[in-house]
Order: C-alpha cells, then structure tokens, then sequence
C-alpha cells in the first residue's frame, strides 16, 4: 500500500509539472541568441511551396523569459508562413523560453510572382521576423528568389477528376495523369522555365522541338511521352560557360534547393514510345529522374540519336531501349539505381566515344552498368525475345563501383550480335564463373577487340558526376582507334580528339589540378 501511495505521488508531480505553463518569467532584455541571422528559403516557382526551413532562437540567461511578440514584418499579409513551437501563424504573443532553453520556429512560403513586378521572369521576396520592440527589437531576415514558369498540367474536370492519357486500349484501358500538348505549345524556348504536371504528350505526326538553353521542370510523377509517328527534337548547343551550361538544354525535378540537386526518382521519364521515330537529343542533360529516356521500338530506321547527352542520378535506369535503334556519341550515364545502359529486347545500337558507368552509393543494385539482352519476359510463363542486329561499342569506358560492369542475356533463338573496339571495360571474374560462356571470351577478337580491362579509368570526381580523365593516369588515356576517334573530333568539353592517340570515353584526359 505504501508503494502505490508513493507511486501515485510521484505520477501526480510528473503530470503537474508536465502541463505547468504558468512559470514565473522576465521580460525580455533584446539578448536572444538565433541559429542563423538570414533565412534563404532557395529559389521556387511560382505558387509552388517551398521547403520548411528552421530557425532556432535561444535563451542564454539563467532566467525564464517572456517575449510579449513574435511577427512578420508584413503582417498576415506576408507570403511567408511561420510555426511557433507547434503553433501556426504570423503573429504570436507573450511566447516564453525557459532559461538557458530554445524554441523553434519553422519557415516556409508560396508566393505569387504576378503581385510582384519582374522583368527578368524573377523577383527576390524579402521579409522580416520580428522579436520583441523597441529598445528590445531583434530581426531575422528572410529572403526567397521567386523564378516565372510556364506550367503544363491536365486538365481538371469539373467532376474533380483529372484529364488522362490512356497507354491501353478502349477494352483494358491503362491510365495515366497527363494531356496531349496543342500546336501552340509543342515549342520550349528558353524565354521561361517550363514546369510539367502529369505526363505531357506529343501527338502523332507531331514534333516538340526543344530549343536550345531551355530548362524543363517535372513535377513527381511527371514526363513527357512521345506517341506512334511523333518526334522529339532537343537542339542544345555549346555553352561558354560549363558552370552556367546557358545553351544546355536541362530535363529535371520541379524542386530547385540545393538539397535537391542530386536526389534520384524526383519524376518520371522521357518516354519515346513504339511507332515513335527520328528522336535527337543535343546537348542535353537529363537528371534526378526514375527512368532518364525509355526508347521503345523502331520502325527500321535510326529511332534515336543523342550526341553530348549526360543522364545521371536515375533511381532505376539512365537509357533503356527496348528493341531500339540508338546511335549516340560523347554520352555519359552514371549514378543508376539498377543500370546506366540497358539494351534489351534486341535492336541496333552504336555507341562511340561514350562513357557508360556506375557509382549507385544509395543502396545496394543487383545489375551493372550495362546490360545487353535479347529476351523480355512479360508474365511468370512467357518470353518474348527479337534479334540483336548489332550493339557496336567503339573508344568507349564501361566502368563502375561493382567488380563486373557487363553482362549479357542471350536467347539461342534469335540474332545475338555484340562487339566493342579500343574500349576500357570492368569486368573482373577472378572464381571463373563465366569463363564458359563465348560472350566473355575477351581473348576473342571478332568480339573484343584492343581492349583493355580492370584499369581504374581514374575520373575527377565521381560524386560530382565529373567524368574527366587523367592524362597519363587513366586506362583509358591513349587507347582509341584514331580513325574511329576523327569520326567525333571533339569531346565533350570541345577539346579536339584529332591527335595521335586519343582517349576513349566521352573526355579527353586532362591534367588534374593538384589538391593542394
């Protein structure tokens, strides 16, 4: 009986001081201490929310203390939203923080860049958090760069319903979110960003041409797909400045923080589907996606054509073509949940001076690089497998963080054709595990020829997606068929290839600045 009696007592004390809020408090002296004097909330499109940024304000004294206001500058008519130790709003009297203690207060905002002038498409919105008054007045600047789009989105219905494009057919419908783009829109011009909601679709016997310098923005779940007989065409073009990337034409997420800059599976993807034709893609860029482009099918002809493409951080697969017919030069995938280059289902492909490599750090992936393959399987029962025509790898890198970046898949009963020239590849299998199988005989030259394996390509900064090799240094400096090199004189920073002996992969070596 005691101990209940004890223990009764003890919860008693534990439940009144938990809810006391009536603890005796100074005023406030102008003293407190914040986590930061300036508040960026990063650059966001128009009426899209931006991310909560936190603010910790202190209270160094050895007594409580009582703020009697905490305000915006701007009142309620401020674009900025605050939260006050879980409580909402703008403006907020008599908060107390215990001695030597902290509150937080979160930050965030959606802002209207038409109540706001902007000659340049952008505007920086500024405001202020005020504590206290008077004598006692402290501030907290916050500062948000408002950029102008150009928003695509479906349809909504009056029903509350959203407009749908649908992949099956009119007896077993697949639907997805998204609108076909009208004759007026189907060109990007990089007067404004472009920022897509759902899966924007390019009609047959429709062309989206892309123009250079022009930056298109996905919302989650959100692409662009290409229909039967329609084209797309991104005409990038050199830049001066490699950090600007003015003339670059840039595919990625609609979340412009920095925090964002390399997170994968941000949207959907690029999908140039069968019946689609004469795709090219010049300098261009496509990241933070789950599928960079999926190329499906081909009518005989050449179905795509990327010349200076970079893809990186997809959460599933940088270029997938199924069945395809892809030429590209001076591309480089990297950083893919599953894999860079997937060449599946057959098809024509021809790659020369491209870099195709893997350094997923994310979690663990079960595939490599690339994966060449002439088989699909559509059900638990059924396989459907087309001829591999050819799939040529000229001064090429295959490369990566895993011991073999290569595989193949191949059905006897259809066409299995593969060769790759003056190449660097990873492929290290010390137990033997494939030293039946022909496709691995690197010894055999109609298949392999001058290559070289498990050199480390030594890449300035794979992180980074930074590519460069070292001159010197690298396995792959000086091995290059030159003829087949003159065919792409210049890498993919403009450097000239027409030299003696020139580096496979997307670069030409370079000399690494030293660290120190």
């Amino acid at each position: 009986m005691r101990y209940l009696y004890g223990l009764a007592l003890f919860l008693t004390i534990v439940l009144w001081s938990s809810c006391r809020n009536d603890f005796d408090t100074v005023p406030n002296t102008g003293n407190l201490i914040f986590s930061q004097d300036t508040i960026y909330l990063d650059t966001v499109f128009t009426n899209i929310g931006s991310s909560t940024r936190t603010l910790k304000v202190y209270n160094s004294s050895n007594e409580d203390i009582n703020i009697p206001t905490i305000q915006l500058s701007q009142g309620e008519s401020s674009s900025y939203r605050l939260n006050v130790d879980g409580i909402p709003g703008k403006t907020f009297e008599n908060i107390n923080i215990l001695a030597n203690d902290s509150v937080f207060i979160f930050v965030e905002t959606t802002i209207d860049i038409n109540n706001f002038p902007n000659p340049d498409n952008s505007f920086l919105y500024t405001d202020k958090i005020i504590f206290d008054s008077g004598s006692n007045s402290q501030e907290v600047d916050l500062v948000t760069l408002v950029q102008d789009a150009i928003f695509l989105f479906p349809e909504q219905y009056s029903d509350g319903t959203i407009e749908t494009l649908n992949l099956g057919t009119e007896e077993e419908p697949v639907l997805i979110e998204g609108f076909y783009l009208e004759d007026d829109q189907l060109i990007f011009t990089n007067e404004k960003p472009y920022v897509i909601y759902g899966y924007a679709a390019v009609a047959p016997n429709k062309i989206l041409t892309v123009d250079a310098g022009a930056r298109i923005h996905f919302h989650r779940d959100s692409g662009i797909l290409v229909a039967n007989t329609g084209s797309m065409k991104v005409n990038g073009t050199p830049s001066s400045n490699p950090e600007l990337m003015e003339n670059q034409v840039i595919f990625e997420g609609d979340r412009l923080e920095p925090g964002f800059s390399y997170v994968p599976g941000q949207w959907g993807t690029i999908w140039l589907t069968p019946g689609s034709t004469n795709h090219e893609f010049n300098y261009t860029t496509i990241k933070n996606s789950i599928v960079g482009i999926l190329m499906e099918g081909n009518d005989g002809d050449r179905t795509l054509t990327l010349k200076n493409v970079e893809i990186f951080n997809t959460s599933s697969t940088g270029l997938l073509a199924r069945n395809g017919n892809v030429y590209g030069e001076n591309v480089i995938i990297n950083n893919s949940g599953q894999t860079s280059l997937s060449c599946s289902l057959g098809g024509r492909y021809n790659f020369i001076q491209s870099t195709f490599v893997n350094y997923w750090t994310n979690n663990f992936r079960l595939f490599p690089s690339v994966v060449i393959d002439n088989v699909l399987q559509v059900s638990e029962t059924e396989f459907v497998t087309e001829d591999l025509i050819e799939a040529n790898f000229i001064n090429c890198i295959i490369y990566g963080n895993e011991a073999r970046e290569l595989i193949f898949v191949e059905d006897e009963s259809a066409a299995f054709n593969f060769n790759f020239v003056n190449s660097l590849i990873r492929f290290d299998d010390p137990s033997g595990n494939y030293s039946d199988d022909p496709n691995y005989d690197f010894s055999n030259e109609n298949l392999y020829l001058h290559i070289v394996r498990n050199q480390d390509p030594s890449f300035f900064n794979t992180n980074l997606n930074d590519f460069n090799i070292e001159s010197e240094v690298s396995g792959a400096d000086g091995i290059a068929d030159p003829d087949e090199a003159a065919l792409v004189p210049f890498d993919a920073n403009g450097i000239s290839r027409i030299v003696p002996f020139p580096d496979a992969g997307a670069y030409q070596s370079i000399v690494f600045p030293d660290e120190g």
